[in-house]
């Protein structure tokens, strides 16, 4: 359990860190929506065990309205009806490459993105899942602290 980062990598790697926050500024402009990379976003650190972007995403997603019984069966998206076919669809894909030592991001995961997402769409989806790992990595090789305060709508 942290209380304290590591090392405070924004000011150390101050142009890599503004790159980064510059992928997300890119991706929020995009068709995905932000509940929607919200939802990719949050499931990569559940999978990836990151704290701090857990919590920051859960936060994000509360702040959007999303229902707090789907935030929470998220991590088992497979088994509830509470999600799209397009939110599926693209928990799938990001499982799918968030894990790719393992899947090695099957064709027929790829396949199933047609029926929801236009190929700009499917490349931002892929950027969005590969940026989360990203930011998960810093987050625990750094030991981003999580602060404790009241999950609230």
């Amino acid at each position: 359990m942290n209380t304290t980062a590591r090392l405070p990598y924004p000011e150390l790697a101050p142009e890599a860190f503004r790159a980064l926050v510059g992928v997300n500024t890119a991706l929020n402009k995009s068709t995905l929506g932000k509940k929607l990379l919200d939802l990719v976003h949050l499931r990569v650190s559940q999978i990836n065990g990151c704290a701090y972007c857990v919590d920051l995403h859960a936060r994000d997603l509360l702040a959007q309205g999303e229902d707090l019984q789907r935030l929470n069966s998220l991590i088992t998206w497979r088994e509830v009806s509470f999600f799209s076919a397009r939110e599926r669809a693209a928990l799938n894909w990001a499982e799918s490459l968030t894990l790719i030592r393992e899947t090695q991001a099957p064709d027929a995961d790829y396949a199933a993105l047609a029926e929801h997402f236009n190929d700009r769409e499917v490349a931002e989806l892929t950027v969005a899942a590969a940026q989360m790992s990203t930011w998960n990595r810093i987050g625990v090789g750094l030991r981003l602290p999580v602060q404790a305060a009241p999950l609230r709508p």
